[in-house]
């Protein structure tokens, strides 16, 4: 049996490090009681914010300072839980750290009501008085914005303190999906067996042995069966939760909550699913010639994966991968291709799969530390990819960081996940230039193709399906497991037309871990749309494009969503990029076609 190496198998160098967030669990201890003891200083300026200019600049300092410390300890102990996550000791250090985040959150929570007190006029007069305060200018329009949808000081305090339960969904789920459940292992083609994980499913759907693709995608969707109760649970209360917050901020529904928080009007969320389900042919259009290519009379569901490449991908150590990722970004300049191949070899990444290891693969860290990276490498063409794409992410912080005081180091998902696909992106133009073996090249087409599918229609359908399950619950329907399977079905077999849709595939919700973030996965689709345009812009423009998107990357969140993105050129108001990126997804999807 094929089996999960444990951590201690994998050489350091494969690791991340984290010392250069705390050396040890026993420094981890001492910064978690001090800023635990720092928490009560706060309640000297509860009152007093707004008594002046320099009792805000103080309010504000101190808040951040603690605040900066509160995610070193958070980002440590996730991790630290993350390389294993049935380690009791990570998982209780990471309950304590979200108390400890929780205590001062609503310890702060009454700074911002207080602000809101005062117009933009006496802002500007303490800001004149106090020259530091002027760094705040897009922090107070942001705060005076919300004032509709922020509650009293008691109330934003309760709120904080609850922030643990409204969010325990989510834990619950997770523990349950990476650490209680358990897949079981089945026959591969050469009469050995193959264990199911949560990180490895989605590489044996890709299995060329048809036969194969099927018994996988059975024994794993029958597993989820299992615990189709629980999930549903825990899923039926996020929603709750999720409308619940947007009652308390006297929003009309969680969707209008969760994008007025960046300041996305709601117009480009129906925008994306609209012109997305307008141009479901060209998805068919891919499905079909997926069908053609397997030589199959009919596509199934443990065909949607398959590449149409000839057999499985070929073979791609990391340390390769890691030079085609370095190479790829090129355009974006000397500076920034120095400073990812630097991070590389500075233990930015943990790469390989290890028993109870967090499944998929994030980018973090925090403002006072480097970035970090958990991959679950397969040594193959898409955890190359996925190495590219974390390491956007990555390089958007760092870049961040450099440039932005603390106040504006973070950035909303809308964003993020430009700087991702950006890099998947420049990638696929690179090796496609540059790669001779024809083998590699159709694998990278098709890695691409899947990408664009699985980004820009599939998480357009995940937003479908989240927003529909979330009218169901505002108009009083519960979400039992029966009726989520129902809903999925239906806009499974919208999507995937051309295909066989069958019962299994109607639980597919129920692994989806981002549908716990309310409203989340949409901006993956806006995401490589906005991204598709930028490296179109670099490619025929040249180093002013590449300049204008650093800037973007620099700039954190000095500014709202769609104005950074026009820092880069690009107007996400309309539906013109994402029509773009379906053009070229079409025109990808007609490339290969001409190949094959």
């Amino acid at each position: 049996m094929s089996s999960v190496p444990e951590r201690s198998d994998i050489a350091d160098e494969y690791t991340w490090d984290l010392a250069d967030l705390f050396a040890d669990d026993e420094a981890w201890e001492a910064a978690y009681e001090a800023v635990e003891e720092r928490i009560g200083a706060l309640s000297a300026y509860e009152g007093r914010v707004t008594e002046s200019a320099t009792t805000l600049a103080e309010a504000l300092e101190l808040r951040e300072s603690i605040m900066r410390d509160v995610s070193d300890v958070a980002a440590y102990a996730r991790m630290r839980r993350d390389e294993d996550t049935t380690n009791q000791r990570y998982q209780a250090l990471t309950a304590r750290s979200q108390s400890l985040a929780a205590d001062a959150s609503s310890a702060a929570s009454f700074v911002d009501p207080e602000l809101q007190e005062l117009d933009r006029a006496a802002l500007e007069s303490f800001a004149e008085e106090v020259p530091d305060l002027a760094t705040y200018e897009h922090y107070f329009d942001d705060t005076l914005r919300m004032k509709p949808h922020t509650r009293s000081a008691e109330i934003e305090a309760l709120l904080a303190d609850l922030s643990e339960v409204t969010g325990a969904a989510s834990d619950v789920y997770n523990m349950l999906t990476n650490a209680d459940m358990t897949f079981p292992a089945i026959e591969d083609p050469e009469g050995g067996e193959r264990r199911i994980t949560l990180s490895n499913f989605t590489k044996l759907q890709k299995h060329p042995d048809r036969a194969f693709r099927k018994r996988s995608y059975e024994a794993f969707y029958d597993e989820w069966d299992e615990y189709r109760n629980s999930v549903a649970t825990a899923y039926k209360n996020s929603v709750k939760a999720d409308r619940k917050l947007a009652d308390a901020r006297h929003y009309d529904s969680a969707r209008a909550a969760a994008l007025d928080g960046p300041n996305v009007p709601v117009d480009v969320y129906e925008t994306l699913v609209g012109t997305v389900e307008d141009n479901l042919d060209v998805l068919h259009r891919h499905a079909e010639l997926k069908r053609d290519a397997l030589e199959v009379d009919e596509l199934r569901m443990w065909d949607l994966y398959a590449p149409i490449a000839e057999g499985e991908s070929p073979d791609l150590e990391y340390d390769r991968a890691k030079e085609y990722v370095i190479d790829a970004v090129e355009p974006l300049g000397d500076a920034y291709r120095d400073r990812m191949a630097e991070g590389l070899e500075s233990r930015w990444v943990d790469v390989y799969e290890t028993a109870n290891k967090q499944s998929g693969a994030y980018s973090g860290g925090t403002y006072d530390s480097q970035p970090y990276i958990l991959l679950n490498y397969h040594e193959d063409i898409a955890s190359m990819y996925t190495l590219a794409h974390e390491l956007g992410h990555s390089m958007h912080s760092e870049l961040t960081s450099d440039e932005q005081p603390y106040v504006y180091s973070g950035y909303e998902i809308f964003v993020a996940e430009v700087a991702s696909t950006v890099n998947e992106a420049l990638l696929t133009r690179h090796l496609l230039e540059t790669v001779e073996d024809e083998r590699f090249r159709r694998h990278v087409l098709d890695e691409y193709l899947e990408r664009f599918r699985s980004t820009l229609f599939r998480q357009t359908m995940f937003a479908d399906f989240e927003h529909r399950a979330h009218e169901l619950d505002a108009a009083g329907e519960a979400l039992t497991p029966d009726r989520l399977d129902e809903l999925y079905r239906g806009l499974k077999s919208e999507y995937y037309e051309p295909a066989k849709i069958d019962d299994r595939i109607a639980r597919e919700w129920m692994r989806i871990p981002h549908f716990y973030r309310a409203y989340y996965v949409y901006q993956y689709a806006t995401g490589i749309s906005a991204a598709n345009a930028i490296v179109d812009q670099i490619t025929s423009e040249g180093e002013p494009a590449a300049a204008d998107y650093r800037e973007f990357l620099r700039s954190g969140s000095r500014a709202y969503p769609l104005e950074l993105l026009e820092t880069a050129g690009i107007d996400m108001s309309t539906s013109e990029p994402v029509e773009a990126a379906i053009d070229a997804y079409d025109a990808m999807v007609s490339e290969f076609a001409s190949l094959t």
